[in-house]
């Protein structure tokens, strides 16, 4: 699948056992892949080098606005308005407009731009989350005054960051926020600190695991006979230098999907010949592409922790400073402009990724097992709840005792309270001591309200099975194995949350395909 067909709204029924009015809503978490783009690099110019290069997908381009500074002393802003135009090297090497397919002079994309229909799309992903947590559940509110309890993030690609753009417009367009509404905070990450996807430019000893697991896939696979009927249909339009389709080859196997999805998305100008669409070469493409890229999450708790256990260590201490410390705050996506809002406990976050965060997420939990490789603009909702009074109305009101705190104290938290003392609100924006803290260290009436907490993560808009919470009773709401209880999820992710994930990016170095942490070879950490 290429681009995401998406269901249909939640029914009543639905909504009543996907949201049960025993459980109250306390937080939502979730992570969307980008919408359509184009491909990330060149393939296939001996197909048809205009249809494959030259995109003219994105008018968007054609109303850019930068923002420049309007004085000397750089004191004020204005919007900077251009439009782009492409070049490119002509038959002499002279400099050349670039032409799309129907000879379009504007709009024409780069390699990896967000298209107009990834635009439309991630709008239309945002719209839905609104009718789900606005419309129909109450948790969020319909008209915002500003943004002080949400926690939007993005990669430093452009297309993640737009992509979320896109879908904090389609939750919240203009008129559902005042005129005083301020511009929300993006935190974003610099490229050697991102964990926002699995790093390998920036963690050493994970590129070796996905070198490793990638030539492990390529010596299973080269030889097979699914890949001899990808050669029967595909070898004729591969480059003479490379004349063979392999795991390994140029292009690579991925590379070679990434272009068909990306050609598929989009408009027939742009279309790679009918054989690339075959359906069964292209089920066999999929499920070589997904071995290559996430089995070491199923099989290594190395590359489960170096690949996205940073990420999965912030979510999870993101809902246990919910449910112990009366709420997540992050002084990161705080205004910081006197707003009356700051302060506020955060209730939803949005993070712009890709489809390796997505797979990692659900891979290293367990719950992509036989996974198809994500559409564009997929997402994965983490949803944080607690034991309430039957009456899904609360839903609207949940933590609005933590939503304008006092102004010189706070009511301490659990955790707190039990190691002694609490925080003044100032206080509170720093670093919890719940922070990676291990499960083990937790007091033991700290563990029993993380019990009373559950975790459910929907894939797609379809709840996500943890064998790790259905394998025990104990760790699940009983009669719905897709709520695990936050203290078995802690448990799952502790087992793969890095102490400092920098440090152990240098450690382990050619150790082969399983450090000293994988001799067992098993999923431990799904369990």
């Amino acid at each position: 699948m290429t681009s995401l067909q998406p269901r249909e709204p939640y029914s009543p029924e639905e909504l009543d056992r996907l949201y049960p009015k025993t459980l109250k809503l306390q937080l939502v978490q979730v992570f969307l892949r980008h919408g359509e783009r184009t491909p990330v690099s060149s393939r296939f110019q001996n197909v048809n080098f205009l249809a494959l290069f030259d995109w003219p997908y994105c008018g968007v381009a054609r109303r850019m606005v930068q923002m420049a500074a309007s004085n000397q002393e750089l004191s004020s802003w204005n919007g900077f308005q251009w439009r782009r135009k492409m070049e490119s090297f002509g038959s002499n090497d002279q400099s050349i407009v670039a032409v799309g397919a129907g000879d379009e002079i504007e709009g024409i994309c780069q390699h990896g731009e967000l298209t107009d229909k990834g635009r439309e799309t991630t709008y239309a992903l945002g719209r839905r989350l609104r009718h789900l947590y606005v419309d129909q559940l109450g948790f969020m509110p319909a008209i915002k005054n500003d943004a002080e309890d949400m926690y939007l993030r993005a990669t430093p690609i452009p297309r993640a960051l737009e992509s979320l753009q896109q879908a904090f417009w389609g939750m919240y367009p203009a008129n559902a926020r005042t005129l005083e509404f301020p511009p929300p905070v993006i935190v974003a990450r610099s490229v050697s600190d991102e964990t926002l996807f699995p790093n390998e430019g920036n963690c050493r000893r994970f590129r070796q695991l996905a070198r490793l697991f990638a030539d492990r896939a390529a010596t299973r696979w080269n030889d097979s006979e699914q890949m001899a009927y990808l050669n029967k249909l595909w070898s004729k339009h591969m480059p003479e230098a490379s004349p063979k389709v392999a795991v390994d080859a140029h292009p690579r196997l991925s590379g070679i999907m990434d272009t068909i999805n990306a050609s598929d998305a989009h408009g027939p100008a742009t279309k790679l010949p009918s054989e690339f669409y075959d359906k069964k070469g292209r089920a066999v493409l999929d499920r070589i592409a997904v071995e290559e890229w996430f089995a070491g999450y199923n099989e290594s708790n190395e590359y489960r922790k170096l690949g996205i256990g940073a990420l999965m260590g912030d979510v999870v201490d993101r809902m246990v400073s919910t449910a112990v410390d009366g709420g997540w705050r992050s002084e990161t996506s705080a205004s910081g402009s006197g707003n009356p809002g700051a302060g506020k406990s955060i209730k939803f976050a949005m993070s712009g990724c890709h489809d390796t965060t997505l797979a990692a997420i659900l891979s290293s939990l367990g719950g992509f097992q036989d996974g198809s490789w994500p559409p564009f603009t997929s997402s994965v909702a983490i949803e944080l709840f607690s034991q309430a009074p039957n009456n899904r109305a609360d839903a609207g009101s949940m933590l609005e005792e933590f939503a304008n705190p006092p102004v010189t104290a706070k009511k301490p938290g659990m955790f707190s309270s039990l190691l002694g003392g609490g925080k003044s609100v100032s206080q509170q924006l720093a670093p919890s001591e719940t922070a990676r803290a291990p499960l083990e260290s937790f007091p033991e009436e700290t563990r029993e309200s993380l019990r009373k907490h559950y975790v459910r993560i929907r894939y797609n808009d379809r709840p996500v099975t943890i064998p790790g919470c259905a394998a025990n009773a104990g760790n699940h709401l009983p009669g719905d194995e897709t709520f695990c209880t936050l203290d078995a999820f802690k448990e799952i992710v502790d087992k793969f949350t890095p102490k400092s994930w920098q440090a152990e990016c240098m450690q382990n170095l050619g150790q082969g395909l399983f450090g000293p942490d994988d001799k067992e070879r098993i999923t431990a950490g799904f369990r």
